[in-house]
């Protein structure tokens, strides 16, 4: 069986589709998710361990898949000849082997092709400060954190590090330099990476995802000294966003993390992609702008005021979510019922519809 043949055919399916994953499991017929639905290929037999196994070979060099086989699981990416890339994950499930990837565009589209706020573009502009996109898994984080990445490579002349696992978007340099390292292959680790920027003549850093508390305060430090740093959180809001930061440190250094995060947030973007009425996706947004009043809540511990600072700061540039759930509706881009299923506040949105 050629499976490198058989996953390659697999993968351009998804391109075709306008599919945003593949599932590839035994005992099932592959999968693919389009708008956010997902559609069995019965046009494609149903996969044998064999099959699933043979794919993961043509997709992991012998280190991954020797590392694979020890921890069960594994994240990786896989260039295919269509020129696109795939993030994957592989896991053991009842002992055989099951695969995701999601499909990563050779294209960084700009914020304008991803329905986006060009406000955004401030946050870019910036020497330093911390900047961080929220939001569920596959709902655009590192799409709009690419497209971000972008724009400061078109327009300035800066040393920009990324920091993932794996590696997604892959840039091609323009007026700055970028290097891109992925744990395992380049850096032990996420922490190793960021203490090692303090050597390296860093203007932004770019981290895949906050992991552990580590991570996070040497990315704060790194945001206060000078860097800006861009990251993500699987988190809903912006409220929740800095609760998680600081509680994910032990009591007796949670008012420090309040001061530092208070002097170094610059905002906090929190997406959802919706299905669209006509078809396809659609994102909904709230923006956090960190002026005054947010470091001192922030500072204070007062969070839960930070919605009613969003909900009346669109003067300055803050976005509600519920106001932009509204806006969709009114539009005829997205259906109430979708509207109140990505809502943080059904009552309040209730009185916008």
């Amino acid at each position: 069986m050629d499976y490198k043949k058989q996953l390659d055919d697999l993968l351009v399916t998804v391109t075709k589709e306008g599919g945003s994953d593949i599932h590839l499991s035994d005992g099932r017929h592959p999968t693919i998710r389009v708008s956010g639905v997902l559609i069995p290929l019965l046009k494609h037999p149903a996969l044998s361990k064999e099959d699933t196994s043979g794919m993961l070979d043509v997709m992991l060099d012998k280190s991954n898949r020797d590392r694979f086989e020890t921890n069960k699981e594994i994240d990786f990416s896989y260039n295919y000849a269509g020129g696109d890339r795939f993030r994957g994950n592989a896991f053991f499930q009842q002992g055989a082997i099951s695969i995701a990837l999601r499909l990563i565009s050779k294209k960084i589209r700009t914020l304008e092709e991803l329905g986006l706020p060009p406000i955004l573009a401030t946050f870019t502009q910036k020497q330093q400060g911390f900047f961080l996109v929220v939001g569920p898994v596959g709902h655009g984080k590192t799409t709009t954190l690419a497209s971000m990445v972008d724009m400061i490579n078109h327009d300035r002349a800066e040393h920009i590090i990324t920091i993932e696992d794996p590696i997604e978007y892959v840039y091609e340099p323009k007026k700055s330099i970028i290097d891109q390292r992925e744990v395992r292959i380049d850096t032990k680790d996420f922490h190793t990476a960021l203490i090692s920027i303090f050597r390296e003549d860093v203007d932004v850093v770019m981290i895949g995802e906050m992991r552990g508390l580590e991570t996070i305060s040497t990315a704060v430090t790194a945001a206060e000294t000078g860097h800006l740093v861009l990251s993500t959180l699987h988190t809903n809001n912006a409220a929740q966003t800095i609760n998680r930061i600081i509680d994910s440190f032990p009591s007796d250094q949670q008012d420090q993390i309040r001061i530092q995060l208070a002097g170094s947030l610059t905002g906090i973007f929190s997406q959802r992609l919706i299905p669209r009425i006509s078809g396809g996706l659609i994102p909904a947004y709230e923006l956090l702008i960190a002026n005054n009043a947010v470091s001192n809540l922030i500072r204070e511990g007062r969070t839960h005021e930070i919605m009613t600072v969003i909900e009346t700061g669109s003067t300055e540039g803050m976005i509600d979510m519920n106001r932009c759930l509204a806006d969709l509706v009114r539009r005829g881009e997205i259906t109430p019922e979708q509207a109140y299923i990505h809502s943080f506040d059904t009552k309040n949105l209730q009185r916008l519809i």
